[in-house]
């Protein structure tokens, strides 16, 4: 008799049988993908989205854009944005998606009236003050919730007037890149530009950032990457301060590389169990944060190497996973993927530079302890991360408190170790629209289940 299975019924993250010989077709980037979207809302002509990501989070900013009268069509597996007045009276959803809660308020003060952003009710916890201070301090007014500690959270509303000036603004970005993207994405269309100096202790994943000024360039913006006192960046340096020239976007056609942070649970796979794992279409220049599991995995004992434009991840000969010291703080979006092959490795392992995952879509850094404990594992928070030491693993049921990367956290753990099942494994069609397939077909090649 056939066990009938329902929405609500954890997955069974499958074992491996054996070494993998795979080739995973990763979809196309969801920063990047949103990055575009929201520069060809502002462009002087239509844009051809090539390859973009389709997804619940890119489903929510072109939702999000057209709220604001901006046209979105799809044209096959593509997306064709043809840009216009920005319109008023619109109610964003932008579910549980940084990209959308972050990016939408500055593009919101061009809209001709009140824009009301709201999102899931983990979206209503996520930071959002950086962005709207910001807003508020260069002459928009937007009212928004406030937060246990006073600050400005969702549901929030937007008055815009039809126009912008800009100009300069000091942030706190310490707690996500995105706000300083947020500002930078949308400044071309004020009047005065955007000139962010960031104020906080620390910035992190600011290779976003870089992304976000390529993005910029590549539209034809002009943008200066700055010392903290105005100064030239010098080579190799890191700049603290972004200023945007007002000035038109360009339209055109973008290709979209497939997102590499995405591709880490499949190449993470042939370091947990063996074989090999090729990513096509991988890029030899990226500002993608996820570029960095080329020497995290190396590091860990995989053999990666690179064919053309494919990407190859081979599992230590011996089979056994090396721990990882390693400062994760500008690509802190790979730590669940590197944190389920520690809790796989033979050696103790520190993950550092991460103390951002905790405002994340979960606390991140609570979220990997209480799940990699509940399987057996020892696993503990410091300030800025954690520490992972080699215990032997049982199964067990994985939460994911609605965060897909707690989710491939889990697969990857399960195809080592026996009966882990998956809460809401569904979670990952924020980023994947479908990973269980995606997965299945992966461990066909080992000839499973």
């Amino acid at each position: 008799m056939n066990t009938i299975r329902t929405a609500a019924d954890p997955w069974p993250a499958p074992l491996a049988p054996g070494p993998l010989d795979a080739v995973v077709d990763v979809p196309g980037s969801k920063s990047l993908t949103n990055r575009h979207l929201l520069l060809a809302a502002l462009a002087d002509g239509p844009t051809e989205i090539v390859r973009p990501l389709h997804s619940r989070d890119s489903a929510l900013m072109v939702g999000a854009l057209r709220e604001l009268g901006v046209r979105v069509d799809e044209a096959g597996p593509d997306l064709v944005v043809t840009p216009g007045t920005l319109y008023g009276g619109g109610k964003v959803d932008a579910g549980l998606a940084g990209t959308v809660m972050r990016f939408l308020p500055p593009l919101a003060v061009l809209a001709d009236g009140e824009v009301h952003l709201d999102g899931d009710e983990r979206a209503r916890e996520r930071p959002m003050g950086p962005v709207v201070e910001a807003l508020r301090s260069l002459g928009a007014r937007v009212d928004a919730a406030t937060g246990p500690g006073g600050e400005p959270v969702l549901p929030l509303t937007v008055h815009g007037t039809g126009g912008f000036a800009g100009g300069t603004v000091e942030i706190d970005a310490s707690a996500s890149s995105q706000f300083v993207s947020a500002l930078l994405l949308a400044a071309p269309a004020f009047a005065q530009g955007v000139d962010v100096r960031h104020v906080g202790a620390t910035l992190p994943s600011l290779p976003h950032i870089a992304m976000t000024v390529d993005v910029l360039r590549g539209h034809g913006v002009v943008v200066e990457e700055l010392m903290a006192d105005g100064g030239a960046l010098p080579v190799g340096g890191t700049p603290t301060r972004w200023r945007v020239h007002p000035g038109p976007v360009s339209g055109g056609r973008v290709v979209v590389e497939p997102d590499l942070s995405n591709a880490g649970p499949f190449l993470a796979a042939a370091v947990a169990v063996g074989g090999t794992v090729r990513v096509p279409r991988w890029p030899r220049t990226t500002t993608q944060a996820g570029d960095a599991l080329r020497d995290l995995l190396a590091r860990m004992g995989a053999t990666v190497t690179r064919t053309d434009d494919t990407l190859a991840v081979t599992g230590p000969v011996d089979g056994r996973i090396r721990g990882l010291d390693a400062d994760l703080h500008e690509a802190g979006e790979l730590t669940p993927t590197i944190a389920a092959l520690c809790a796989l490795a033979e050696t103790p392992s520190r993950l550092r530079g991460i103390a951002h995952l905790r405002g994340h879509e979960t606390d991140r850094l609570a979220a990997l302890v209480t799940e990699i404990t509940r399987l057996g594992g020892s696993a503990r928070e410091t300030d800025d991360g954690l520490e992972i030491t080699p215990a032997r693993l049982h199964g067990g049921t994985v939460e994911t408190y609605h965060d897909h990367r707690m989710a491939t956290f889990a697969a990857i753990l399960g195809l080592r170790v026996p009966g882990v099942e998956v809460v809401d494994v569904s979670t990952t069609g924020k980023t994947l629209p479908d990973f269980p397939g995606m997965w299945g077909d992966m461990l066909a090649t080992a000839g499973a289940r």
